[in-house]
């Protein structure tokens, strides 16, 4: 075998259709469209219609709850606080709030609130006051020497 002799299997690729070529293609004039109607147009997806056959997003199951003013939280870790302490850009000698952590940079925004979470290491004796914390990291934080309060977060 050569490499000018390599074919694929038959029926393995398929021609084109080429729509709009003539009547004696078959799908010559109106491209196989029909005869006017919102499909007949340029620009028409008729998204998760299946030919009335039951749509996907119907026929999976619904699951859970999902609450329509749940609270959401701008999330950050206990090793990214030590990071920029490290930095010099948080000072552990002052009382770290969520205003001086979006101020920093630390956080982009407050969202409903900052939750602090215990991933990562923290060695300086901090204050920390956020509207929420783990209680992983409420440990953590205690274990180096500092303390970690929770506010109830301003309605």
């Amino acid at each position: 075998m050569k490499l000018h002799e390599l074919r694929d299997n038959p029926g393995a690729t398929k021609a084109r259709k080429r729509v709009g070529r003539g009547p004696g293609s078959g799908t010559g004039k109106m491209g196989g469209r029909g005869i006017k109607g919102q499909k007949s147009r340029s620009g028409v997806a008729l998204n998760g219609y299946e030919g009335g056959q039951m749509p996907l997003y119907m026929r999976l199951p619904k699951r859970g709850f999902n609450s329509r003013n749940r609270k959401s939280f701008a999330v950050i870790n206990l090793g990214l606080i030590q990071k920029f302490i490290d930095a010099k850009t948080l000072d552990a000698k002052k009382e770290i709030t969520e205003d001086m952590l979006v101020e920093t940079g630390v956080v982009r925004r407050k969202l409903d609130g900052v939750r602090v979470l215990a991933k990562g290491e923290i060695t300086s004796k901090v204050k920390i006051s956020v509207t929420g914390a783990s209680k992983a990291a409420i440990q953590a934080v205690e274990k180096a020497g500092g303390s970690l309060t929770v506010a109830a977060a301003a309605e």
